[in-house]
């Protein structure tokens, strides 16, 4: 979609159809509306009294203006789209986006190929208009999202696709700002869009190769490093958690190492295997994050069939979306490639299917880990912590500044948090501050749970180290962490599950069902706010 920020009014615009939003109590009329309403001599608030539209919260009236009286001059536009912005005290960021996908989505299914917008609630919101301006074109370009590629016969009447949007605003001095607005959400939507893809990908086509293959693919487009390990290379490196979830399958693991390098910026250092020297361990207060290598980490379980402690059969298809931290982090690391932001950032993701098999992994089996420490697998249906041990010890040779991991780990999040916020926890509040904040900004919120020296306790094993589950304990989300980290204690960490909120099972504004790409602009906030707090 072309997106094309104007300064000007809005009837001006050669396109298809208009999209005004209104606050609850319309009759007050902000001075754009006002403007446009003498520009039809008053029509505007008579269609808006005959309709008995109210402006409540993403409620739509489509007025065509040949059918109105809304058109007493040749005007190239075809129809005006009212939505409802809801109570200004209850207007934010996420609001707009909200209102922009169902707008997006209305206009595409009357057919309609272009649309103009006035800034949603720009004369209300205490934001800039490069923040609204990018909320408009996120909430546009996701809520228009859809996944067909294997479908052989399309719709008979599909939706139109909307192939331009202009973004119109009064002020031509801040133009600039609404332009950076629009030109970030569509580099932001557009990674959240591939991490989708990804997720929602088959996982008979999607496996642990293949993944590394597209991701490969987009590294070189974006102009990342990019190196992929192979299952001969993670056995040198004695990966062994990785490797014994993916022992099961027939296809072969991989360990994907993305790197963004800002311009000019020297080669992130990286420590070879065996060389790390122990430090402090968690117990000891990290202090606050400063400048320096930030590494992302994400589980790409491509099929989780729970291994030799099989799932239930219901819903097990769903588990091709087990690699959906891996996605939010491949699409992170995309946006922050070509948004060039200046920090280095590390992506590591350990990729693999978990398969019942004569050669799979069984309870009460004991493995070592890249880090040295033995693990005492317990439920070989709790492989995610698997797999993250393995790249949590392997994010130290970059000497992190930060790490956070993203994993569908723990059914249980969605039992404390529904399917509103991931479960966050971590060993730096101050990391963790700055990723709730960005969680606030972009409406993918987390919420901390605690992680207190009792439940590492209970994650010790008898006999090995660890153990990857504690029965009989209950606090499932809380243990997860637990057992990670043992492996994070020498860097500043922050774990997310975000196993209740990676997949949707309903449409929402802009959010579709299946994959929902969850983590991408949270990472990405977070990252462009690094050096700012």
């Amino acid at each position: 979609m072309e997106v094309i920020a104007r300064a000007g009014k809005i009837l001006e615009e050669p396109v298809d159809i208009l999209v005004l939003s209104l606050f609850e109590k319309t009759e007050d009329l902000t001075e754009p509306i006002l403007s446009l309403d003498r520009s039809f001599q008053g029509a505007i608030r008579q269609v808006l009294q005959e309709s008995n539209f109210k402006g409540k919260v993403l409620e739509t009236h489509l007025a065509y203006l040949s059918r109105s009286g809304l058109q007493p001059r040749p005007y190239p536009v075809k129809a005006i789209l009212f939505v409802g912005l809801g109570k200004k005290e209850k207007f934010s960021l996420e609001v707009v986006r909200r209102v922009a996908g169902k707008a997006a989505k209305e206009v595409s299914r009357k057919g309609l190929s272009s649309l103009a917008t006035l800034l949603h609630g720009a004369e209300t919101l205490q934001e800039s208009p490069e923040r609204i301006a990018q909320a408009v074109v996120e909430g546009t370009l996701l809520g228009l999202y859809k996944f067909d590629r294997y479908k052989s016969r399309k719709e008979e009447e599909p939706a139109k696709e909307i192939s331009r949007m202009v973004l119109v605003y009064p002020d031509a001095q801040k133009l600039p700002e609404v332009e950076k607005g629009a030109r970030v959400g569509q580099i932001l939507s557009g990674a959240v869009n591939f991490a989708r893809d990804l997720i929602n990908a088959p996982a008979n086509i999607l496996t642990p190769s293949e993944l590394a293959d597209q991701t490969r693919q987009m590294a070189e487009a974006c102009h990342l490093q990019c190196q992929i390990l192979t299952e001969k290379e993670l056995v040198d490196l004695k990966m062994g958690a990785l490797l014994a979830v993916a022992q099961g399958s027939d296809q072969p693991p991989r360990f994907i190492i993305l790197e963004h390098r800002p311009k000019g910026g020297a080669k992130t250092e990286e420590r070879r295997p065996g060389s790390e020297d122990r430090e402090p361990s968690s117990s000891t207060p990290h202090p606050p994050p400063s400048p320096g290598t930030v590494v992302l980490i994400g589980k790409g379980i491509t099929f989780d069939s729970g291994g030799i402690s099989l799932k239930p059969s219901k819903g097990m298809y769903q588990m091709k979306t087990d690699m959906s931290g891996a996605a939010a982090v491949i699409g992170a690391l995309q946006a922050v490639a070509l948004l060039d932001l200046p920090l280095q950032v590390v992506g590591l993701i350990g990729a693999a299917e978990n398969l019942p098999s004569g050669k799979a992994t069984k309870p009460g089996d004991v493995v070592t880990s890249l880090s040295g420490m033995t693990i005492e697998i317990l439920d070989t249906d709790a492989e995610g912590r698997l797999v993250l041990a393995d790249a949590l010890a392997y994010a130290r040779r970059y000497r992190p500044t930060a790490v956070i991991d993203l994993a569908t780990l723990t059914g249980a999040c969605a039992v404390t948090l529904a399917r509103i916020a991931a479960g966050m926890l971590g060993n730096n509040s101050s990391l963790m501050e700055k990723i709730r904040r960005a969680g606030e900004i972009t409406g993918e919120r987390v919420w901390e749970l605690p992680l207190w020296e009792e439940y590492r306790e209970l994650a010790k094993s008898k006999i090995a180290d660890l153990k990857n589950i504690t029965e009989d304990v209950g606090a499932g989300t809380i243990m997860g962490a637990a057992f990670l980290s043992y492996f994070a204690e020498d860097y500043p960490w922050v774990h997310l599950d975000i196993a209740n909120v990676a997949r949707n099972f309903e449409e929402k504004p802009y959010l579709p069902e299946g994959g929902t790409g969850f983590g991408v602009r949270l990472l990405v906030e977070f990252l462009r706010s690094w050096n700012n707090t």
